[in-house]
């Protein structure tokens, strides 16, 4: 390649950003009061859909090449962060609109046109973008990884250390990820016993994915592993990287600051124009814009017989969703009620949050030998698969009962894989707390 073609973007970057221009332009426009045209909320929807996609992307891309300029422990809090921008922005303005509503209604949250409950929006992207991460995403690195494993041997290639025909093995240094999970998990199983999501809970889960944080940062730095854009971007000589990166934020957060809201609001809309439940559109259809960036990219590892970083990347946003997104939700809700409530729930929101919490149980106690196989993700695709049927076909009583038996399922699944590695526990929770990393670099070709 000359000079000439490495200075020039990548076509995928360009695709990105021309993706994400109609909804900034339009985004833009209502927020300075300039003339632009009407959309109806279905194709609204769409429009600024397709632009946090077009952002996400560039985060990630951003994101993979500051890697080169940032200390591990600075690395692992920015990335952790940044990667789940778009899904902590829609998250916001559903929490912060029902903040608005709270206050506005003398402590109430009384329901939108179209019959949706503010406080109830607020969680269901959140529980939503949960499950399809689990659900779908780690099931689908491990379809990605046997198509590419398949492939391999046709070709005369083998196995890497990590990607197996029916498995993927993670690093040992990632039992930190699975523990710190599992901590959450164990918390977040007393929420459906509350009334409220509360600034005691944003303590908690801010103090766990502290603590996960300060241990990751004692990880040696490691030679991050750059393609496509991100290579692209990684490889300029340091003034231009850095430039490029930031400039990539920079338009990615203007962006996603543009149609968050807009997006929020236009799915709503669309509900109550095409008669489809506001709940389900933003459980479902949100994360689809949200997640989708982070599992193409996770899928593009997979197939490079690298699943083993793919599972770790989907495992970390996992992490980092199930902590300081959970707990930053009451603080935005504080804020914008102006009041130390906490955000109310229901009894639908309690058992949204009951199956998110066994689903989370049951994919740490899945990971504790640091293995997903393929049963393992057959199972967690099939659970997943017939709530989201149910909740899209049945009326909202089976859907709750669907729920409480699926939660039990899952529960009881959990407890005896936990029973059936036992022995395994306690030393994946060793190390994920206490072992030092040069400890878990030396066992890491070892078969486990």
């Amino acid at each position: 390649m000359t000079t000439e073609g490495r200075r020039r973007p990548p076509g995928q970057l360009v695709a990105a950003l021309l993706a994400a221009m109609p909804g900034l332009v339009f985004g833009a426009a209502t927020y300075l009061g300039l003339p632009h045209p009407e959309m109806p909320p279905p194709l609204a929807a769409v429009v600024y859909g397709v632009a946090i996609i077009g952002a996400a992307f560039t985060l990630s891309w951003g994101a993979e090449a500051a890697q080169v300029d940032i200390s591990a422990g600075l690395a692992i809090a920015l990335l952790a962060l940044i990667a789940v921008l778009p899904e902590y922005a829609v998250d916001f303005v559903f929490t912060w609109q029902a903040g608005q509503i709270y206050e506005a209604n003398g402590g109430q949250c009384v329901p939108l046109p179209g019959g949706a409950n503010p406080c109830s929006l607020a969680l269901a992207n959140m529980t939503g973008a949960n499950r399809v991460l689990v659900g779908v995403g780690w099931p689908l690195i491990i379809l990605v990884a046997s198509i590419a494993v398949w492939r391999s041997r046709r070709h005369g290639g083998g196995e890497s250390s990590t990607t197996h025909h029916d498995e993927v093995d993670l690093a040992p240094a990632m039992s930190a990820e699975v523990v710190f999970l599992g901590l959450a998990t164990l918390y977040s199983l007393t929420l459906p016993l509350r009334t409220s999501l509360t600034l005691l809970d944003l303590a908690v889960f801010v103090a766990i994915f502290a603590a996960y944080a300060w241990r990751l940062a004692q990880a040696p730095a490691q030679e991050p592993d750059l393609v496509g854009v991100s290579a692209w971007a990684g490889e300029k000589p340091r003034r231009a990287r850095r430039a490029w990166v930031l400039g990539m934020f920079a338009v990615a957060g203007l962006v996603i600051l543009a149609t968050a809201e807009h997006f929020a609001q236009s799915l709503v809309d669309a509900g109550t124009e095409l008669g489809i439940d506001q709940f389900l559109l933003v459980q479902w259809v949100a994360p689809l814009a949200s997640e989708s960036p982070e599992l193409i990219v996770a899928c593009l590892y997979a197939m490079r017989l690298k699943a083993s970083d793919s599972l770790g990347t989907l495992l970390s946003s996992k992490v980092n969703q199930w902590t300081l997104l959970v707990g930053t939700i009451p603080l935005v809700f504080a804020v914008s009620a102006t009041t130390i409530d906490g955000l109310p729930l229901d009894m639908n929101q309690r058992l949204e949050l009951l199956i998110t919490a066994a689903q989370s149980l049951f994919a740490v106690a899945l990971l504790m030998d640091l293995r997903l196989s393929r049963r393992g993700a057959a199972a967690l695709f099939t659970l997943f698969a017939v709530q989201f049927t149910v909740s899209v076909t049945a009326g909202p009583a089976v859907n709750r009962i669907t729920i409480l038996v699926l939660s039990a399922v899952y529960i009881l699944l959990a407890i005896a894989q936990m029973l059936r590695l036992r022995r395994r526990v306690a030393r994946t929770v060793r190390d994920g707390f206490a072992a030092p990393y040069a400890e878990l670099e030396q066992d890491e070709p070892a078969a486990r």
